[in-house]
């Protein structure tokens, strides 16, 4: 029987289509929950940040990329939502695939009514494309400063301008941002402007250690307070070295939150990609982390029962058409 280590070395040698069909994508596992939810999860929760990593046969990476994911499926994604009893999800187009948001969108298909979509487009993108993605399930697109190196407010305020541009005329969509607190610092007046509504990343990669005082966050607690971003309170790993509990970024939720709890959204990030590996083509193993123990941390950041349903449904119930 293959180890997990020799899958990889296989993965890397034959690439991970391969192993797929030839049947050993039982021994590469995306995270599974090992706790318990420990609090009452409301009728319509919401996971509004997670990924899918077909068959690459199927489903080709672009190249370069930054990554070169293990797996995760639609069944391991629906055996984790069992578990935190969540009935709704959003997918979130991983850089890995570019622009080709077709295994996202089978993905959709798959799971169903309760699940939607960000995309990714290029910039020439026709209008019938758009249209397309909006039936299939596709409720925004996903500019992704972060992992495309776009670190300059300079630079992404363009970009920030085409976009929004672009989606403007999408009924019901809205951009969501993988960025930082100074790129927000830079644009927050296009952010303010912006006709459709501004979704952000995972803390905004706030540093937990630097806590609510460090530069920006005061800025992204003003945009939140005012109602023009939501902010995904998610993976705070990003932003932290302190698992299982990363208890540093706890400010930083409960400031957010009660900044204004109908401008705030969970998501678990799931299968938690990390690029740990000197070259693209060599696999990154997926990280390791337990959901459900996410899940009661946030439980523990949101104590009030009203403000979690806010949270976890009521908010993406709006921002997603739910």
């Amino acid at each position: 029987m293959l180890s997990r280590r020799d899958l990889l070395v296989r993965a890397g040698a034959v690439g991970i289509g391969a192993l797929i069909q030839g049947g050993d994508l039982a021994f590469a596992k995306a995270a599974q929950p090992s706790e318990r939810v420990n609090f009452q999860v409301p009728a319509g929760a919401c996971d509004v940040h997670t990924h899918i990593f077909g068959d690459a046969q199927r489903f080709p990476f672009k190249v370069p990329r930054g990554y070169t994911p293990e797996p995760a499926s639609v069944e391991e994604m629906r055996a984790v939502h069992r578990v935190l009893r969540t009935d709704r999800v959003v997918l979130v187009q991983p850089s890995v695939y570019g622009s080709d948001n077709s295994c996202m969108i089978d993905a959709i298909k798959q799971l169903g009514r309760n699940a939607r979509g960000i995309g990714v487009i290029d910039d020439d993108a026709p209008g019938s494309l758009l249209h397309e993605m909006n039936r299939a399930g596709i409720r925004g697109i996903r500019a992704n400063f972060d992992d495309s190196g776009q670190l300059e407010p300079s630079v992404c305020r363009p970009i920030f301008q085409a976009k929004v541009e672009r989606i403007k005329r999408q009924r019901n969509w809205h951009l969501q941002l993988h960025t930082r607190l100074s790129v927000i610092e830079g644009i927050k007046d296009l952010v303010i402007a912006s006709p459709v509504p501004i979704v952000i990343d995972h803390f905004c990669e706030a540093k937990a250690p630097l806590g609510v005082g460090q530069p920006g966050f005061d800025t992204l607690l003003d945009l939140v307070r005012t109602g023009k971003v939501y902010v995904k309170v998610s993976a705070p790993y990003h932003g932290s070295t302190k698992p299982p509990d990363y208890p540093d970024a706890a400010p930083l939720a409960q400031a957010l939150i009660a900044a204004n709890p109908q401008r705030i959204l969970w998501g678990s990030d799931w299968p938690h990609p990390a690029n740990v590996q000197p070259k693209y083509t060599d696999i990154s193993p997926l990280r390791q982390i337990d959901d459900a123990h996410l899940f009661n941390q946030f439980a523990m950041w949101a104590p009030d029962a009203a403000v979690r349903k806010t949270i976890l449904v009521e908010n993406p119930a709006r921002l997603f058409g739910f």
